[in-house]
C-alpha cells in the first residue's frame, strides 16, 4: 500500500493524483499530493510508476500499513524502486527488453506468416 510521498522530491505535477484508480491522494493548497485515503490503496503501483521524480513509495504489503523512514528508503534504493524495476524513466533498461520468460509465447497462438 502507498506509504510515502516525498515532499523533498515531489514537483507537484499531480500525476499520482490523476492516475490513482481509487482516488487515494488529495492535494494541498500548494499542489503537494498527500495520502488521504490510504485504506483505499490497491497496491497497484501505478502512482509510483508514473511519478517522474521517484517521490513515491508503495510497500508490497497490501493488507497492512508499514512504518517507513524516507532516509532509509533512499539509502536502500527502495524509494521509486518499482519505476526503476520496470524500466520507466530516462536511461533505464525497459523490463520487456530483458524479460526471458516464455509466458507470452505460451499464452498467445503463433502468428501466421505475412503474405507478400
Amino acid at each position: 500500500m502507498i506509504e510515502l510521498v516525498s515532499e523533498d522530491r515531489c514537483i507537484t505535477c499531480g500525476l499520482c493524483v490523476k492516475v490513482c484508480p481509487t482516488f487515494v491522494f488529495d492535494q494541498d493548497d500548494n499542489g503537494l499530493p498527500f495520502i488521504a485515503r490510504q485504506e483505499d490503496c490497491q497496491t497497484c503501483f501505478v502512482c509510483e510508476a508514473h511519478c517522474p521524480v521517484d517521490a513515491l513509495y508503495v510497500s508490497p504489503f497490501a493488507d497492512e500499513q508499514v512504518d517507513v523512514d524516507e532516509d532509509e528508503l533512499i539509502a536502500s534504493g527502495a524509494l521509486g524502486s518499482w519505476r526503476a524495476t520496470i524500466g520507466w524513466g530516462p536511461g533505464r533498461t525497459r523490463l520487456a527488453s530483458v524479460d526471458t520468460t516464455e509466458f507470452i509465447n505460451r499464452i498467445l497462438p503463433p502468428r501466421p506468416p505475412r503474405s507478400t
